[in-house]
């Protein structure tokens, strides 16, 4: 195999002929309700959007099998390294929606403190989520470089690193899957083909047979799975990640997807993406193909689509509506989180700003005194 046989378990009408997928019905279904709260997350955050209330989302419409997929085959202890498009990933390890929510509007509770852009989660709990990175594929070897520091300290971790087409053309792929091949890294790649790297389409970026190929190159096996088929992913993944575990070294799979919506809520796709194409991929779309297995395995019904959409709906609305009215960051936010003893030119900075606050009448903390 050469990486480009088409890994597919669940065809289009919902059968997997001769496929066990070892999951409980809960699992299924648990699986199924974060698809759709990717979904819910998308469209609240969207008109948050376009009402002026937050200033940027990334949709994920299309890609939510590929993200649920490959974040089920992971454990908590793992380490995700993700792509700006992976909602589906947090969700799906218990990461509330009212977090990233607090992020999308930069208040108090976000775990930066309002300095990151929308999107630009990071959490330790319940997961290792490590910051998204908005330049294109650096966070690629920042991944092989902590699956390297887990095995020095012999400790039994993997790191998933999730990209999409785009990333495979920055040279921080290339570096990180050659350190990776040499030192058999225990790290999964994760390339999402979606189709598109903005307005680029993949036959003006790559002239390889895909992207799983390109393994070769570094003395790893590349597979290419169907990014529309959940169970085809997180099979690819959970062997993928059985192999890094043991020691084996790092895979490079590359998932067929594609994204039905713009690149981020300042993207028009209209002006680049040819509407058959568009119309062809919504006929495979993941959440309706999940939705099919689930009803040939007999425990999908209307009336259980209808409740878990309506959970996952309100659970979001909800977490919108406690991030916008949760305070800003409070002025000594700037200068914390970065030195454990402040140094003095940054204490007088401080103390400056605090003093500027309170003469132009601004709340602060501590009657306009700096806390820090």
């Amino acid at each position: 195999m050469d990486g480009t046989d088409l890994l597919t378990l669940i065809e289009g009408n919902g059968d997997a002929p001769e496929f066990d997928p070892g999951m409980s019905d809960e699992e299924l279904l648990y699986c199924y309700g974060t698809m759709l709260t990717v979904r819910a997350f998308d469209d609240i955050c969207l008109k948050l959007q376009r009402g002026g209330r937050i200033g940027f989302s990334i949709p994920n419409k299309g890609i939510e099998a590929t993200q649920v997929g490959a974040a089920s085959a992971m454990r908590k202890s793992d380490w995700i390294f993700p792509s700006y498009r992976d909602f589906g990933m947090a969700l799906y390890h218990g990461v509330p929606p009212v977090q990233m929510m607090h992020n999308m509007f930069g208040n108090a509770e976000d775990t930066t403190r309002g300095r990151q852009m929308p999107v630009h989660f990071s959490w330790t709990e319940p997961i290792h989520f490590v910051s998204i990175s908005s330049p294109i594929g650096t966070h690629i070897p920042q991944a092989v470089g902590a699956a390297r520091a887990f095995q020095y300290r012999g400790e039994d971790h993997v790191c998933l690193a999730s990209f999409g087409d785009g990333g495979t053309s920055s040279i921080g792929f290339h570096s990180a899957l050659n350190f990776a091949g040499v030192w058999k890294a225990p790290v999964v790649f994760l390339c999402q083909n979606n189709g598109w790297a903005i307005s680029c389409p993949s036959d003006e970026q790559t002239a390889s047979k895909g992207y799983a190929i390109k393994a070769q190159a570094y003395g790893m096996p590349g597979v290419t799975v169907d990014g529309n088929d959940l169970l085809a992913v997180r099979q690819a993944t959970l062997e993928a990640v059985a192999r890094a575990r043991a020691g084996d070294g790092p895979t490079l799979i590359e998932a067929l997807t594609f994204r039905m919506g713009g690149h981020s809520t300042s993207d028009d796709p209209s002006k680049y993406v040819p509407k058959e194409q568009l119309e062809e991929w919504a006929k495979r779309d993941p959440v309706t193909r999940m939705q099919r297995y689930l009803e040939r395995r007999g425990i999908w019904t209307q009336a259980v689509e209808d409740r878990i959409l309506a959970e996952a709906q309100e659970r979001v609305a909800e977490a919108a509506r406690i991030a916008e009215h949760t305070p800003r960051p409070g002025l000594e936010t700037i200068f914390s989180d970065v030195y454990a003893d402040l140094p003095a030119h940054l204490r007088k900075q401080g103390e400056a700003a605090f003093d500027l606050a309170k003469r132009k009448g601004d709340a602060v903390a501590g009657g306009g005194e700096f806390p820090l």
